[in-house]
């Protein structure tokens, strides 16, 4: 089956853009229901009807153009700038004996204000801000105190959300990395969890053998020594550089998640019982409940392949003479499986240097898995008395 990608696009600029569309619409509802309420102190009253005609047609046929900044483009800004400053400046004309009175298109001219702010930040709403104030100024003549504080406010109000839009999409690009970084890092840990439970630990028999046998095959083992050591470097690799995705927020920040679907015939709920099994030999004592440890199926693979991964460090670190035990305990939250060996133990310090010199057995194999899954994994080792693995998957998390 073909994977499937699924794209997740995060905007708080969307909602913003929905307010502006819904702002133009009732302000000019408002500037002409207030025109209609006082029309008689009109001197020139056919102004305002052509004006508020053309003001009302040009709000319902540009509503698509506010709707995104992809859409609201720099021409059609300083357009709708024009028609704000335009009925503004007709306002004397059409009602010479109430200068103090509401202009024209009113509070509609904000609007034309906030989309500077929402399409270029705060620069650009301190432009069309103050090219809206120097107008009101000029239709005044003698501007009132009033006045001044309106202009004031629709100047504060609008540089503070353009300066609030450009933090969003600041934030919404390191969102969108951080996501395709930790997309990127789980990926990794897989691939490195599968080289590990195979390839690396195939090379590294392959330099046991060769360096024992000799000849020939010591020179094979020297070359897959080296390709181990090759591997396990570009395995605990750096980081995947910025993709485009996360730089593109003209429709807001873009994660792109590939779903891989499950293998054809995989059941639901899983046996756990039956997939540890395989491990009971001579020296691996297998210990189980009397009824079925049902897990759903990736979980219960995950914490076998742990399990498995568990028992190859005890064959590797304490030989092949040591003998093994795993504990499967059924709980009514929680999945307790304990592998616990009686080798050497681990000299502390250990596992913190094989993880530096890129041996992520621990790290990635086991603990790996199990935080994949939402459980947890213990290690508690004592020199000269044996490891022990605790594996604990709560079910709740298995289920998701």
């Amino acid at each position: 089956m073909a994977k499937r990608e699924r794209v997740m696009r995060m905007s708080v600029e969307l909602p913003l853009w929905r307010a502006l569309a819904g702002y133009r619409v009732l302000t000019m509802v408002y500037a002409v229901a207030r025109f209609v309420h006082a029309r008689e102190d009109y001197d020139r009253a056919w102004i305002a009807v052509a004006y508020l005609g053309f003001l009302a047609v040009w709000t319902v046929v540009t509503l698509s153009r506010v709707s995104n900044a992809e859409s609201c483009t720099k021409r059609f800004l300083t357009a709708d700038l024009t028609v704000a400053l335009t009925g503004i400046l007709l306002t004397p004309l059409s009602d010479p004996d109430h200068g103090d009175g509401p202009t024209l298109p009113s509070i509609w001219a904000a609007g034309a204000v906030l989309a500077f702010a929402l399409k270029g930040g705060w620069r650009w709403a301190a432009v069309a801000s103050s090219l809206v104030a120097v107008a009101n100024i000029i239709q005044r003549q003698t501007p009132s105190t009033d006045t001044l504080h309106n202009v004031l406010l629709v100047w504060v109000a609008s540089i503070a959300i353009g300066y609030v839009v450009e933090v969003a999409r600041a934030s919404e690009r390191t969102l969108a990395r951080a996501l395709e970084i930790e997309a990127a890092t789980r990926e990794r840990e897989r691939l490195a969890r599968d080289i590990h439970d195979s390839v690396l630990q195939v090379l590294a028999m392959v330099q046991r053998r060769g360096t024992a046998l000799g000849g020939e095959a010591a020179d094979l083992g020297r070359l897959a020594g080296e390709q181990e050591v090759a591997l396990r470097t570009l395995v605990a690799g750096g980081l995947v550089p910025a993709s485009r995705a996360s730089e593109d927020v003209a429709q807001g920040a873009v994660v792109r998640e590939v779903e891989e679907p499950d293998e054809p015939g995989t059941p639901g709920p899983q046996d756990l019982r039956a997939l540890l099994a395989l491990h009971a030999g001579a020296r691996v004592t297998f210990s189980e409940p009397g009824a079925p440890v049902m897990l759903p199926a990736p979980a219960a693979k995950e914490l076998a392949a742990a399990v498995s991964a568990a028992l190859d460090n005890v064959r590797r670190h304490a030989g092949d003479d040591a003998r093994a035990w795993i504990l499967v305990e059924d709980w009514p939250d929680e999945v307790i499986v304990t592998v616990r060996d009686d080798g050497p133990g681990i000299p502390e310090g250990r596992l913190a240097q094989a993880e530096g010199e890129g041996r992520l057995g621990v790290a990635l194999s086991i603990r790996g898995r199990l935080r994949d899954i939402g459980g947890t994994a213990e290690l508690i080792s004592v020199p000269g008395q044996g490891t022990e693995v605790e594996l604990k998957v709560p079910r709740g998390k298995a289920s998701r």
